[in-house]
């Protein structure tokens, strides 16, 4: 980051700093994980049991079978909105395991 005698929006510093943090990705699967329950919704969250990352893919472990069907159908939608959160194509897939 280069300095200036111009302010920048706080939002605009945390930016550049996430892009030129050495560990952006890993970074930005955490901000994924926090940010899962106000995507996909509190109740269905409280239904996944476990969330993980695996390379490019992200596991969610629904032992219910209706709220895994529900997520399994719902996985593009939820992959699409978390990635735009981060701003980023982070997560390639959703696998949603019993």
């Amino acid at each position: 980051m280069a300095y200036s005698d111009t302010p920048k929006p706080l939002g605009d510093l945390i930016e550049e700093f996430v892009e030129s943090y050495p560990h952006k990705k890993e970074m930005k699967r955490g901000m994924i994980l926090s940010r899962f329950p106000d995507v996909i919704g509190k109740t269905m969250a409280q239904k996944v049991k476990d969330l993980y990352f695996k390379g490019d893919t992200l596991f969610a472990h629904v032992p219910e079978p209706g709220w895994r069907h529900e997520m399994h159908m719902q996985r593009y939608t939820i992959r699409k909105k978390l990635n735009e959160a981060v701003k980023e194509t982070i997560i390639k897939e959703i696998r949603v395991l019993a």
